[in-house]
């Protein structure tokens, strides 16, 4: 698959997550990477508690696109994530434990 190609992928995964968080309720659009790299989340969803960085690859450095999540969910203020899929797979999403416990712990308050 060719750079273009895999440009192409990423924005398509981008407004696929964009879509199935707007089907649950949360509000939700594309960022602006076109801008340059600014910390922008790939997907802006101001009500969703986490910043999202989306990857759509076969072979994905987990560790590195967290690495990146946390460096831009700084500068929002979110707990970072990375919401992710293979070819032909299921997405899924990975969060550090330590942010999710906390979520967890202001929704039972």
């Amino acid at each position: 698959m060719g750079k273009i190609n895999s440009k192409q992928k990423g924005a398509r995964f981008e407004r696929a997550v964009s879509n199935i968080l707007n089907d649950a309720g949360y509000p939700a659009r594309r960022g602006q990477q076109f801008c340059g790299a600014n910390g922008d989340a790939d997907v802006i969803a101001p009500d969703f508690p986490f910043h999202l960085e989306c990857k759509h690859v076969e072979k994905l450095n987990l560790y590195t696109a967290m690495t990146q999540a946390i460096a831009d969910a700084k500068v929002a203020g979110k707990a970072p994530c990375v919401v992710h899929k293979k070819n032909h797979s299921e997405e899924l999403f990975t969060c550090r434990l330590d942010d999710l416990l906390k979520l967890l712990t202001k929704i039972e308050q």
